[in-house]
């Protein structure tokens, strides 16, 4: 009985903390902080579609907004559902670190390694990363997590402490263009130069390919499936993050049809013949 009415009396004492004449205006809070942000989530993807090169700007602004609204609404929320003096927070700071501290632990670190990316900024919204073997576009930095679309459409969602223990790789940092890498192979008697040729032709052909930039093939003989092949390394620009796998297949297309119509052969097994 005596324990009972210990926690009757914690209890009692915990309710008195709160105001509820502002728990009403606390709901309509949050219910107004929901539509302020579906309708700025809208906005954006309006004027993204509209001004496509200025997409990434509309990103940040809203995802700083985004920020800026969830902080004011949970003060806000706080300050008008209780009812807080030195007594009520040494009250709820004891139950909190009670009851809840390890549960949650990982949140805190999220919400802090949230702060963290908004502060130094490894990536930004509308950036194609590859994280923890996932790739592509961060759609959103939250103050838990970041969703991210990859390339297969799928949303993946990664708590924010996993960032700062981890290796994030950024292919555009803010840009809409991005270098893409390709591989082709051909044996190492045909004519390299011409191949050469052909995978660079193939590049700077594309509709997709962003010239101002440099288009680099870099020549390297290698082995294969133990075959010796020379492998030619294509570094261009896409004009487009999100045009990314239109400008690979375009560029494959026109190599594969151009080594074709060249007689350009891929690696094989070579006999050599000795003179006796």
């Amino acid at each position: 009985m005596e324990g009972f009415s210990t926690d009757t009396a914690s209890l009692e004492q915990i309710t008195g903390l709160i105001r509820w004449s502002g728990v009403l205006t606390s709901l309509l809070v949050v219910i107004g902080a929901i539509v302020v942000l579906r309708f700025l989530r809208d906005t954006v993807e309006r004027l993204s579609a509209q001004f496509a090169n200025r997409r990434f700007l509309f990103q940040k602004v809203a995802t700083v907004l985004q920020f800026v609204i969830y902080v004011v609404t949970g003060v806000s929320v706080l300050g008008l559902s209780l009812d807080l003096d030195d007594g009520a927070i040494a009250v709820i700071g004891g139950t909190i670190a009670v009851s809840v501290g390890f549960a949650v632990k990982d949140l805190v670190a999220s919400f802090i390694a949230g702060i963290m990316i908004m502060l130094d900024r490894p990536f930004q919204v509308g950036d194609r990363v590859s994280f923890g073997g996932q790739y592509g576009d961060v759609t959103a930095i939250g103050l838990r997590s970041v969703r991210m679309q990859t390339l297969d459409d799928n949303t993946v969602t990664i708590p924010n402490n996993k960032f700062l223990n981890e290796i994030t790789s950024n292919g555009n940092y803010g840009a809409l263009d991005m270098q893409v890498v390709m591989d082709f192979h051909v044996g190492a008697d045909q004519d390299i130069l011409q191949a050469r040729e052909v995978v660079s032709e193939a590049a700077v052909s594309s509709r997709y390919a962003y010239l101002p930039k440099p288009v680099v093939v870099l020549v390297e003989q290698v082995v294969q499936s133990d075959l010796v092949a020379v492998r030619l390394r294509l570094k261009a620009y896409v004009l487009d993050i999100k045009y990314e796998k239109a400008f690979v297949t375009d560029v494959n297309l026109r190599v594969m049809q151009a080594f074709a119509k060249r007689g350009i052969k891929p690696p094989a097994v070579l006999h050599r013949s000795s003179l006796s």
